[in-house]
């Protein structure tokens, strides 16, 4: 099967590897009709995911069509049609059970990281009846990609964590795929102004079409003066950090209100300077977190009820061929304007290869 590979910093190609076969009990096969790539990935490739070894098979989004299954798996069933966590749960262990599977003893963000992830025509899932979701066969495959990881992401890491409320001022920090994702979620809570903050002026535009009440263009204003323009001085009740670098951290600090949350959703793979001489005082609080995906199903019925469209994301699609352009283009998003890739197998059609 055709896979992309994660080769060291830097380095990746596509490559034949052997149709991954159940190992446990819980597992299932997956042939993969739809996946995508995440800006994750791009912090692998750049080694700031020391976990993720050299040889691993990248990706931890998609969606597809169950191809066998272990004894102990219950609830699907070869044929159907299924959305991929990515985060493996067990369901059972003390972190599952306490709302927590990113944190799960034997799952958690391993897809892509730990164990050979989703780029590929078929991957391995462990505890496939807590890690997989069942879809309509004709629901709109792009939209629901977004549900596998940045959708819940900018919805628990972002929204809820930074206790959006109705009536309250939030600042998303990045129009990026998660940033995006926090502005279509955040809308579910009403909050009476969403102020979006980028370099990029394409973005800014999508954000305003996504709902955004505000933008700030950050490369040509001073961001954090322009917001307080804009709020009397008063700050925003939750900013939401959707970029990852210690710059963007950095300017939520100063965007926040006072009582306020910052909700930091970025993979950071440097330090970041915390100012406790400025917020010491001012009761604020600041929210880390991996997403658990406890929000899928939820979403999963929001989108089927047509009551969000995150498919609205969806900029390109390549073949599962084409993997290694699909990683240009999305890499270069300032240039290309792209948000999320779709990654489509050759031919949904074909049958499983021989082992």
């Amino acid at each position: 099967m055709k896979a992309l590979v994660y080769n060291g910093p830097g380095l990746k190609a596509v490559e034949e590897r052997p149709v991954p076969q159940v190992q446990d009990a819980g597992d299932a096969i997956v042939r993969i009709t739809r996946t995508t790539i995440c800006g994750t990935d791009l912090h692998i490739l750049k080694g700031d995911v020391p976990s993720c070894e050299p040889g691993r098979i990248l990706g931890h989004e998609g969606v597809g069509i169950v191809d066998s299954i272990g004894t102990g798996v219950t609830v699907f069933a070869p044929g159907d049609h299924v959305l991929i966590s990515c985060i493996t749960a067990c369901g059972r262990c003390d972190y599952c059970r306490r709302g927590m599977p990113s944190h799960c003893t034997t799952g958690g963000w391993i897809l892509g990281n730990i164990i050979d992830g989703t780029q590929a025509e078929y991957v391995r899932i462990p505890h496939a009846d807590t890690s997989l979701h069942a879809i309509p066969e004709q629901a709109g495959a792009d939209a629901l990609v977004m549900l596998s990881d940045i959708l819940p992401t900018g919805f628990e890491c972002g929204v809820l964590n930074g206790k959006v409320a109705p009536g309250s001022t939030v600042a998303i920090v990045g129009a990026g795929p998660i940033g995006l994702a926090a502005l279509l979620t955040a809308q579910l809570f009403s909050p009476a102004r969403i102020i979006m903050i980028d370099l990029d002026e394409a973005r800014l535009a999508i954000a305003r079409r996504f709902g955004a009440t505000d933008t700030i263009n950050s490369g040509t204003r001073d961001a954090a003066a322009a917001l307080m323009e804009m709020t009397d001085a008063r700050g925003a009740d939750t900013v939401i950090e959707a970029v990852g670098v210690a710059a963007t951290f950095e300017l939520c600090q100063l965007l926040v209100a006072a009582g306020g949350t910052i909700a930091n959703v970025g993979v950071h793979g440097a330090k970041a300077d915390l100012h406790l001489e400025h917020l010491w005082s001012r009761n604020i609080t600041i929210t880390t977190r991996l997403v658990d995906t406890v929000s899928t199903p939820q979403l999963l019925r929001m989108v089927e009820a047509k009551q969000l469209d995150p498919g609205e994301l969806v900029t390109h699609h390549f073949a599962m061929a084409d993997m290694m352009d699909a990683y240009e283009v999305f890499s270069r998003a300032a240039e290309t304007k792209a948000l999320k890739v779709i990654i489509e197998a050759d031919d949904p059609r074909t049958a499983r290869p021989a082992a």
